[in-house]
């Protein structure tokens, strides 16, 4: 019988990284969603594929997958997460602690057992392993507390993989880029950590989850922003257009001198790690609007998102104002998007509201400080 693996989210990051390497490490991947179709699709087909997005187009079968419907089969998720060797997620920060009831469901049927669980988010923020932990650990007995405190491992990860926007005949075929990386902190039941190809564990993540979010998801949206006030529709395009490289280019630098004064990494090894960057945003075959890459911008100029976080620590670190990462910030903050409800609840904010008062509320900088004057300032002089 194989080991069991619950996965949370059978979006294209679920399918096309996290799910793949769990199938392909030799676990009975189960699904967990609340797409109705999707999840119909996977107990009917039992099998997708995956396209990676270079020149040869490689294909990929992954099969003997299935899916639970987490909304209407709660019981049935619980009664595999109390089997399960690990259980990952890929549903949003927004998303995370609503699984958090189920999971301690399952929890709870694992009581008296002396199987190790491993639980990862593997999602685009910062701890978000024990952010679940937190809104599992409340809803557990006295007893189930026990277990989990010796059996239940909630280690943080950093993920990093592109997905581009795409409409394929079947539902379940995903394209994703050919880089990946998925980058764990060691639990402390090391020794019964799950093994798998293609998951790298290190004793210290920040270094990891901080680059990755400074420098991709950073540039990024960057890219994102400029590319939509010069009324570029894709990120390939956008990334080619000189003006908007130098931004970015000039965001990275700044977020790249704070990440190699924080964590001693090398000026050599950081720049090529950049260029990396940047070229994978050329990569015709994942470009992707811009509109949607730059979508939910009040999360994205929240105060420990890819922003405001390292240019309050680029003004610790070096009593200076970063000019890019705020001139970016500005940008986000007139990112006008119809079909985007954050876009458009931050104008509204801001033309009822004012700047100011909007500045603080969703960047939770204070006024007066040299930051929030020079966002305050770039607003006002981008065109």
């Amino acid at each position: 019988m194989k080991k069991i693996a619950v996965h949370f989210g059978a979006g294209n990051i679920g399918r096309g990284f996290i799910g793949w390497l769990l199938v392909q490490a030799g676990y009975q991947v189960i699904f967990a969603d609340v797409d109705e179709k999707i999840v119909e699709a996977i107990n009917t087909q039992g099998e997708y594929e995956v396209i990676l997005a270079n020149e040869e187009q490689e294909r990929f079968m992954i099969e003997g997958v299935q899916a639970v419907n987490s909304s209407k089969e709660v019981e049935r998720l619980a009664k595999y997460i109390s089997e399960a060797k690990i259980v990952t997620t890929a549903v949003g920060p927004t998303i995370l602690p609503r699984v958090a009831e189920v999971i301690a469901k399952g929890i709870e049927l694992r009581v008296g057992s002396a199987e190790y669980l491993t639980v990862i988010a593997c999602e685009n923020m910062i701890g978000g392993s024990e952010i679940l932990q937190a809104a599992v650990l409340p809803l557990l007995t006295v007893e189930a507390k026990e277990y989990a405190k010796k059996f239940v491992a909630f280690p943080n990860s950093a993920v990093d993989r592109i997905v581009p926007n795409q409409n394929h005949e079947n539902l379940l075929t995903v394209t994703v880029e050919p880089f990946y990386e998925w980058v764990v902190e060691e639990p402390l039941n090391e020794e019964n950590a799950p093994e798998i190809a293609g998951l790298n564990y290190v004793p210290d993540l920040t270094p990891y989850i901080e680059r990755k979010l400074f420098t991709v998801n950073t540039g990024h949206a960057v890219t994102a922003y400029f590319g939509h006030m010069r009324n570029i529709k894709s990120i390939e395009d956008a990334i080619h257009n000189e003006k908007v490289l130098f931004i970015v280019r000039s965001a990275l630098e700044e977020t790249g001198a704070l990440l190699e004064k924080k964590f001693q990494f090398s000026h050599h090894e950081h720049q090529a790690y950049i260029d990396k960057i940047i070229e994978r945003f050329k990569n015709p075959y994942v470009s992707d609007y811009v509109t949607r890459v730059g979508r939910s911008p009040i999360r994205k100029i929240g105060e420990n998102d890819r922003f405001i976080q390292p240019a309050r620590q680029f003004v610790e670190a070096f009593n200076e104002t970063p000019k890019a990462l705020a001139i970016a910030i500005a940008a986000a903050m007139k990112f006008e998007e119809p079909t985007d409800e954050e876009a458009c609840a931050l104008q509204k904010a801001i033309k009822e509201q004012g700047l100011d008062q909007t500045i603080e509320q969703y960047t939770g900088l204070k006024p007066y400080t040299k930051l929030f004057e020079k966002i305050r300032t770039s607003y006002h002089e981008l065109v």
